[in-house]
């Protein structure tokens, strides 16, 4: 059987650790090939993320080819089928593994495989909760989801939103997405052993809360900081808090000035966002993760967050919340439209009235089925599966 995987961005290091994983499995079989299709090196919305090249970054091995090395919204919709049609007119796979629905070139790929008999699996990211959805572009998401012959989705929402879109449950073959656990959990327990003196270094306070991303509307950063000058002003522990922001964005000068309002001082830092795998040397000075989005397909910052044991409060429209945030074990679950639940679970951790040491400990316990290798295995059951 040959894998054809075709992905949008080669920066993409969570989805280059699962494919790592998959080619080991792969490379096991004498009847398995796989080869990814990487269109192109990076999004411009994330170039400021990208390492310098004399950086000790993560490097991961599979086969894979970079059809354009510039920004994928420079490749334009003839230039990118035209190169992955020749391309799959080449290998000659078994199957293909498309990256989503909103590309048209891989729309119009999904029809050429379908009319060469070539069997076609569907990524899915979206759940029903990130975003308003009816009318016309749901029905033009479900006559695309009954072409295809598996998916692949983010997590239990993603594929609940599948199955409501008229896909039959027997073709839902993956619900999980993984980060790199083990890069992550090693960076973070080096850092972790000089927690003190980069806290001192930072003019941190001993105890944060952090949230990790970009600063922009959805992310309903300005509720946060509102919910924690509450919690602030109600708890005796509030000189021990801190709010941490790590992250780049537009919305960062008004956050600045609303931080400046209410005269919250030195106990919010805003420090500009790093490569992933340095994102651990700073959750290493935090305590717990807060994701407040009102939208969120998945939420890759929580896996990282509970990779390194951290607990987490995490908004009920993000797409990993069923999954991985088990409400009172792993974290807390919140309405991203009612302020007073985060600041009353925000002033519980200030006040000392949760068992942190239990919630690291199960918040490493869920995760470990969220892995690259237990994804991979996964995605390669489904492929024999779809091919059979």
């Amino acid at each position: 059987m040959r894998i054809l995987i075709v992905h949008n961005i080669l920066w993409a290091h969570y989805k280059s650790a699962v494919f790592q994983s998959l080619q080991q499995v792969v490379d096991q079989r004498s009847d398995v090939s796989m080869l990814v299709l990487q269109i192109a090196r990076n999004e411009r919305s994330r170039a400021g993320l990208e390492s310098e090249p004399d950086v000790d970054v993560p490097t991961y091995s599979y086969n894979y080819e970079l059809l354009f090395d510039w920004y994928l919204e420079d490749v334009s919709v003839s230039e990118r089928f035209t190169a992955l049609l020749r391309r799959v007119r080449a290998y000659k796979p078994d199957v293909i593994n498309l990256t989503g629905y909103y590309d048209p070139a891989q729309l119009l790929l999904l029809g050429w495989a379908k009319l060469n008999g070539i069997r076609v699996i569907m990524q899915n990211e979206s759940t029903a909760a990130d975003h308003e959805r009816s009318g016309l572009k749901e029905r033009f998401k479900r006559f695309i989801f009954s072409r295809c012959d598996g998916f692949f989705c983010f997590g239990s929402q993603s594929a609940d939103y599948v199955i409501r879109l008229g896909v039959s449950p027997e073709k839902i073959l993956l619900k999980k997405n993984a980060v790199d656990n083990t890069t992550l959990r090693s960076v973070y327990q080096r850092a972790l052993r000089q927690r003190s003196e980069q806290q001192q270094a930072l003019a941190l306070r001993q105890h944060n809360f952090i949230f990790v991303g970009r600063l922009i509307e959805f992310k309903n950063l300005p509720m946060l900081i509102d919910a924690f000058a509450a919690a602030s002003a109600q708890s005796p522990n509030a000189n021990s808090w801190g709010l941490l922001f790590l992250g780049d964005g537009v919305e960062r000068d008004s956050l600045v000035a609303q931080t400046a309002r209410l005269k919250l001082g030195n106990s919010v830092t805003f420090l500009s966002g790093k490569p992933w795998f340095k994102v651990p040397e700073i959750l290493a000075l935090s305590d717990v993760l807060v994701l407040p989005s009102r939208s969120e397909p998945w939420g890759l910052v929580v896996n990282e967050a509970m990779v390194c044991g951290l607990p987490v409060i995490v908004s009920a429209r993000c797409g990993c919340v069923i999954d991985l945030v088990h409400h009172g074990q792993t974290g807390f679950v919140i309405d991203p439209d009612q302020p007073t639940q985060l600041t009353h679970w925000l002033l519980k951790f200030m006040n000392q009235e949760v068992d942190v040491v239990s919630m690291k400990k199960a918040a490493e316990t869920y995760i470990a089925p969220y892995s690259p290798d237990a994804v991979a295995e996964e995605m390669l059951q489904g492929f024999l599966k779809i091919k059979n």
